[in-house]
């Protein structure tokens, strides 16, 4: 039996690669600052969490390979210890390349929808029973990942640090591409060219959203055999949705492929782009020989994965919303969303997440939040980058819109003004740092104030 050992157990991708190596057989250890929602999940299948990095951890012990998220530096005890001792080290990213590359991979892309496409495509896919990699946690499994014992894999294709390009998809979908993780890729120029050495790595279908220019542009230059488009502004794409009526929560529309009509379907979660997600969702599950009702019940029992639009306390007129957005075009497309379903007025608490993406993103930020009557910023969330970039909180609420934004420094705060407000109201606390954390304990006191 082969040990592994992983540095950052805890993070979302780590976590569920460390799941499907356990279900394999394989002796799983790993290491973590900070305990989550899936320690303990991992601990219960026989996995050790150790709370520190330390080279005792794995002195000795056999591990034949250490796999490291790309955010563990070269002065990480662990990596230094496996570097000096030739433990063979794998990058989280290449390892999911390595599983996915072996089976029916359907690898999932894009700068914003990755995770949201991907679960959709694993809760409407689950009776094909494949395994799954994702960046959320699926209410239908219960955790982020799953072994399966069919030949199809479903995973999040990571741009972020290029580690996509390790994959080798049999399919792939492409939500969109922006400007985002310059602080790796420097330029749009190089984003683009990493998206299209990963169409030219996929191997049967790409379905690429018309919705977005870049990508539209990208795919005008490749094999258009390959290339499946999708939309709901473009009648001539390849799949295409119509008659789109939004009422009491719910969206309903009509699906074609091909200028066929293939059935109407509903989704009970907010937003046009989430309509979009899944249109190369349903073709590919008729693709695999899903029938039709069985996708469409499944579709309607998506309600996304935990911390999108992830609604934790409903009543006496108040809602609270954990949302994992951060980059400007995820927070415009769920204001947007919420904006067709909710009729309180809504106040975001945001937590911007990195310094160079705040710096670089900036401008994007003036119209991001628009739908909302009340903004809260709460200080930026690092993720481990040094505060280099000579960007502030000021600067941030100088480009949405002062009359309707507060800087709020102490994150405590934040309780203790929402339970002294009466007025109903929704709050949603968006952010990629740990400000679920905050959303989760604002819930719990609501919960005790009105029980």
């Amino acid at each position: 039996m082969e040990k592994i050992y992983f540095i950052g157990i805890n993070g979302i991708g780590m976590s569920g690669l460390a799941k499907i190596m356990k279900n394999k057989g394989y002796e799983v250890e790993g290491s973590d600052l900070s305990r989550s929602y899936v320690t303990n999940e991992l601990e219960s299948m026989g996995v050790v969490v150790h709370p520190e990095h330390k080279v005792e951890n794995i002195e000795g012990k056999g591990f034949d390979m250490i796999i490291a998220s790309s955010a563990i530096k070269r002065d990480n005890p662990e990596y230094d210890y496996a570097v000096r001792h030739g433990i063979k080290i794998v990058k989280r990213g290449e390892l999911l390349a390595m599983l996915l590359n072996e089976e029916t991979g359907i690898a999932v892309a894009g700068t914003h929808g990755k995770t949201t496409t991907s679960s959709m495509a694993a809760t409407v896919m689950l009776g094909l029973d494949p395994t799954i990699v994702v960046g959320g946690i699926l209410p239908e499994i219960g955790s982020n990942a799953k072994a399966g014992t069919s030949k199809y894999f479903i995973a999040e294709a990571d741009e972020s640090d290029n580690s996509f390009l390790y994959m080798h998809p049999e399919y792939s979908i492409i939500t969109n591409i922006e400007a985002d993780h310059l602080d790796t890729h420097g330029t749009l120029e190089n984003i683009v060219k990493s998206f299209s050495q990963f169409i030219d790595q996929t191997k049967k279908q790409v379905f690429v959203c018309d919705e977005c220019e870049i990508l539209e542009k990208l795919a005008e230059t490749k094999d258009p055999e390959k290339i499946v488009r999708y939309s709901i502004m473009d009648k001539n794409a390849d799949i295409y949705a119509d008659n789109i009526e939004i009422h009491d929560g719910k969206t309903s529309y009509d699906v074609m492929i091909d200028g066929k009509f293939v059935g109407r379907f509903t989704l009970y979660i907010p937003g046009k782009h989430n309509i979009l997600n899944s249109l190369p969702v349903i073709y590919l599950a008729l693709e695999f020989g899903l029938d039709r009702e069985e996708i469409q019940t499944n579709i309607e029992k998506f309600r996304g994965s935990k911390r999108r639009y992830d609604i934790l306390y409903n009543r006496n007129g108040i809602k609270v919303i954990d949302d994992y957005a951060h980059h400007p075009t995820e927070i415009k497309a769920t204001l947007q969303g919420a904006k067709s379903i909710e009729h309180e007025k809504i106040t975001v608490i945001f937590q911007p997440h990195r310094y160079s993406r705040v710096k670089f993103l900036l401008n994007n930020f003036k119209d991001a939040f628009r739908g909302a009557e009340e903004i809260i910023l709460l200080p930026i969330y690092s993720a481990g980058e040094k505060d280099e970039f000579g960007v502030r909180l000021e600067d941030l609420k100088g480009v949405i819109d002062e009359s309707k934004v507060y800087i709020e420094p102490n994150p405590e705060k934040i309780d203790e003004k929402i339970l002294n407000e009466d007025n109903q109201k929704v709050y949603m606390f968006m952010g990629a740092g740990d400000i679920s954390k905050i959303a989760h304990r604002v819930a719990e006191k609501l919960e005790g104030k009105y029980r």
